[in-house]
């Protein structure tokens, strides 16, 4: 289930990907034909001294704003802005899978405790294991393998619980290290579209001979448009990012809580026994 709501994911931020390289192919002309008709149609369906309705309104700034979008990313070139979009994209996707996972991976300690400790006093380890393997989530898992060890001795339970703690924590923090990698490389991408375009400004300059505010403008304004676009990228990846850290801490601080419970459960057990 996990697998398929991270297949889910990726393919729609590929089909939005996709939307927007078909739309780029269409050049700055067409881009810049949309923006005059739309002014125009909304000239045209609003009379003078009338005003747009609030829903009318809002349509109409969703596709001023979405068509500037599109005008900007053109302008920016298809190589470096096709490429910070690619980081957006799989970046959500793996933020997306990892908040899916992370959500089915927190459980109610309070609650597994309570139903574990009345397992072990009615049935016994046999029935505490059964109690864990009907749950869900990393704690749940611990307890299996640290109830699975009982009989070996509590310091053989206390390692098996901390070892597999850690392959848990493991599993908690997978795929991070790329989201980390697109925060990074996301506004490099964008610092390299805008050197490129520099570049290429100083070519147009040294082509004509002559320091035009209009050259220089223009190829300045192209360039910086991918500093911006990778800018933002890594600040929206960051959020995701900064979350899931926080609900990893989360979640291994229970873990670490109801382990120290479960040992303590399993001592008294032992010395009921």
């Amino acid at each position: 289930m996990k697998k398929l709501f991270a297949l889910i994911a990726v393919f729609g931020m590929l089909m939005m990907g996709a939307s927007v390289f078909g739309q780029e192919a269409e050049g700055d002309t067409l881009a810049a034909d949309d923006t005059t008709q739309v002014a125009e149609t909304m000239a045209t369906q609003t009379p003078a001294g009338e005003t747009m309705a609030p829903e009318e309104e809002e349509q109409g700034g969703l596709s001023v704003m979405h068509t500037n979008l599109k005008t900007k990313f053109i302008e920016g070139g298809a190589g470096f802005m096709g490429a910070v979009l690619m980081t957006l994209i799989f970046g959500l996707a793996l933020a997306f899978e990892r908040i899916i996972y992370l959500s089915l991976a927190t459980t109610n300690t309070e609650k597994l405790l309570l139903e574990v400790e009345e397992a072990l006093e009615s049935g016994g380890v046999d029935a505490a294991k059964e109690v864990c393997r009907n749950a869900r989530g990393p704690v749940a898992s611990i307890f299996y393998q640290g109830l699975d060890r009982a009989d070996e001795g509590i310091d053989v339970v206390e390692k098996s619980v901390v070892s597999y703690g850690s392959v848990q924590m493991g599993l908690l923090e997978k795929n991070l290290s790329w989201i980390s990698l697109f925060i990074a490389v996301a506004p490099m991408l964008g610092f390299m579209g805008t050197v490129i375009g520099m570049i290429k400004a100083f070519d147009k300059i040294q082509e004509q001979g002559d320091v035009s505010p209009t050259v220089v403008a223009g190829g300045i304004k192209i360039a910086l448009i991918t500093t911006v676009t990778g800018l933002i990228v890594a600040i929206i990846l960051q959020f995701f990012y900064n979350y899931l850290i926080s609900k990893i801490d989360s979640i291994v601080n229970k873990m670490e809580d109801a382990s120290i419970s479960l040992v303590d459960m399993l001592v008294k057990y032992n010395l009921k026994k």
